[in-house]
């Protein structure tokens, strides 16, 4: 039996072999961190080793880089500790985890998904101190937004700007010094290593409040025992490469093959540089639910948006916030894992033109003989 087809790496991506090593490694040695015995120190070699992991792989330094619980932390720690008394600008397409940690003013996007910067401009313009929260790489389109441009905004209005590495970390280049934001927000499990880690890399000498109380972990910046194998599995994913063309070939491999099946299909972003892992696809006038039940059966697993988003799909926020109004809840979200197949692009669209018959068929009037009505 065929091993079904992983196609949702940005749900989670495939485990890396140095992670799942450093993982049992960190299980087997066991210990507090914070304990000054021999078990614990061994515990904190390990915390620190992956701190600096992170620092030689993101261009920070590592006493910068607070350790989470995920990405979710990560940004929440960065919007409650960082905007304090200032104005929350956040962009229209950002993830969940952004959206919902406080209200604020909502920056538009342009067609292609990027941030209208000439809307970003006019909001700082127009107010006090602020905090702008936009991120590299959107996790449905893998639109890039042009980072470079936000942080020259953000100095000249003396704002802060905090970005959701969590997609782009570990698939393209990330230099923290050269991006010029007061903080990013990566999460293991997105890179290749396990639930449960994450961290907030700040600027230099940027003052942070803590969301968490606690024992004074982390430099009395988050509370809490530090997650030894998760982090261990964390710092050891990011020293194995990601070979990004091989998977943009595949990606592209795929969208070719969707405009030769079936015209109408639209991938969103297109137009716009974008992570080379991801797609999504649109098929005018199909739900996206019936896509990815159908695909799953076939074997191939894909997603309608957001993982966090599951079993309440509906209209992506992302699509309607690019202008695709009825067709917004019909896009499926194709994002290839470091290890995927060479066959990947075959599989998936073999498996998509069976499921395009299907629902041609279906929607077929009564008494047509099998034939497209006129």
């Amino acid at each position: 039996m065929t091993a079904p087809l992983d196609l949702d790496a940005n749900a989670t991506e495939a485990l890396r072999p140095a992670a799942r090593e450093a993982l049992l490694e960190a299980l087997a040695i066991g210990g507090n961190p914070s304990s000054v015995h021999g078990g614990g120190r061994a515990a904190r070699r390990i915390i620190e080793t992956a701190r600096r992991q992170l620092g030689e792989r993101f261009g920070a330094t590592p006493g910068d880089i607070i350790f989470t619980s995920g990405g979710t932390e990560a940004n929440a720690l960065a919007i409650h500790g960082l905007g304090a008394g200032r104005r929350l600008l956040i962009g229209a397409t950002e993830h969940a985890a952004v959206r919902a940690a406080g209200g604020g003013v909502t920056l538009p996007v342009q067609a292609d998904g990027t941030l209208a910067l000439e809307a970003l401009a006019a909001v700082l313009a127009g107010g006090g101190p602020a905090l702008v929260c936009v991120m590299a790489a959107n996790n449905e389109t893998g639109v890039l937004h042009p980072l470079a441009e936000v942080a020259a905004l953000c100095r000249a209005h003396a704002a802060l700007l905090h970005v959701d590495a969590v997609q782009s970390a570990g698939r393209l280049g990330l230099d923290a010094g050269a991006m010029g934001a007061s903080s990013i927000a990566v999460s293991a499990h997105k890179l290749g290593g396990v639930p449960g880690a994450g961290a907030l890399i700040l600027a230099p000498g940027q003052h942070l409040i803590p969301l968490i109380a606690g024992g004074g972990q982390e430099r009395g910046r988050r509370g809490g025992t530090e997650a030894l194998p998760a982090i261990a599995a964390f710092g050891a994913a990011l020293t194995e490469a990601y070979d990004g063309r091989r998977i943009a070939r595949l990606r592209d491999a795929i969208e070719a093959g969707l405009a030769q099946l079936d015209p109408r299909i639209i991938i969103a972003g297109r137009g716009a540089p974008r992570l080379p892992n991801t797609s999504l696809a649109l098929l005018p006038g199909q739900a996206a639910e019936t896509q990815v039940i159908a695909l799953d059966l076939a074997g191939i697993r894909v997603s309608a948006g957001a993982a966090c988003s599951s079993g309440k799909v509906g209209p992506s926020h992302v699509l309607a916030a690019m202008g695709f109004g009825a067709d917004a809840g019909s896009g499926i979200r194709i994002s290839l894992p470091w290890n995927a197949p060479d066959d990947a692009a075959e599989r998936f669209l073999a498996a998509y033109a069976t499921m395009l018959a299907r629902l041609r068929r279906a929607c077929l009037p009564a008494g047509s003989g099998g034939r497209s009505a006129p």
